[in-house]
């Protein structure tokens, strides 16, 4: 086998989580952001950074809007990988050498991170092309780039048009929750193939499904919540959900004996 393709990693067993284990990786997610805050300041912006252009620069100009949906993604899981490098490195005792950390961010371009970001590119086309057929078909075609008013949602059409919008929206939020949970940390860890990590996810979650539902509902209200004052609580929740994951990712899977 060629040096620079490493020997590919054997799949770790799915263990059993539990509420208590979710308690305790978040605990571990805010000790690890105490530690080493300022890494976790330097990645949170990239997702802050993101979230303020889609806001200011994409606000009503689809182009610029899709043009920079469609790059964060893509980039996402590289400030991700950057939360577990340093939980990795603060749980084996490793210096923080940033030079080091960065390098290992950098290297995962290499690696099969770019790919399940292409995924979730995918995943984002799909739910932009649902969401703006879905408009259409309930206000028509020429209104598709108007801005929604709050007097129409609030119609007997606009309900079911959110309530259609919401149950999609979830369920597609679940897959992308599913599918990266622990694919992203592991992907990180061991040499895997994006696909075998992601259905290794995916089988994770199903045999987690209780725990599993309640860290997704615990991730997407800290999130909700850190993005209401114009995204600056994202610099806080971030590193501390980041880390945990890591943590989480620990317990949920393990080495066959």
């Amino acid at each position: 086998m060629s040096e620079s393709m490493p020997a590919a990693s054997p799949l770790p067993e799915i263990g059993r989580v539990t509420p208590a284990e979710l308690r305790a990786a978040l605990k571990a997610g805010v000790a690890d952001f105490r530690r080493a805050p300022v890494y976790g300041l330097v990645f949170s912006a990239v997702y802050v950074v993101a979230g303020i252009a889609l806001l200011l620069v994409g606000a009503g100009t689809l182009t610029w809007t899709l043009t920079l949906s469609l790059g964060f993604p893509l980039v996402a899981p590289f400030a991700a990988v950057g939360f577990y490098e340093i939980s990795r490195r603060l749980e084996a005792g490793e210096p923080l050498v940033a030079s080091e950390i960065f390098g290992v961010v950098a290297a995962e371009r290499r690696r099969q991170v770019p790919w399940l970001g292409a995924m979730l590119v995918m995943i984002f086309l799909f739910w932009s092309f649902f969401a703006h057929m879905l408009f259409a078909a309930f206000v028509g075609p020429s209104s598709m780039f108007e801005p929604v008013s709050l007097k129409w949602l609030l119609t007997p059409e606009g309900a079911v048009h959110s309530a259609i919008q919401m149950i999609v929206g979830g369920a597609v939020a679940f897959f992308t929750f599913s599918i990266t949970v622990v694919s992203l940390p592991l992907l990180l860890d061991r040499e895997i193939d994006f696909v075998s990590a992601m259905l290794l996810s995916l089988r994770t979650v199903a045999r987690n499904l209780p725990v599993m539902l309640i860290w997704g509902l615990i991730i997407a209200v800290l999130l909700i919540a850190a993005m209401l004052p114009f995204f600056l609580g994202l610099f806080v929740v971030l590193p501390v959900l980041g880390h945990a994951t890591w943590h989480l990712y620990r317990r949920a899977l393990y080495d066959p004996v």
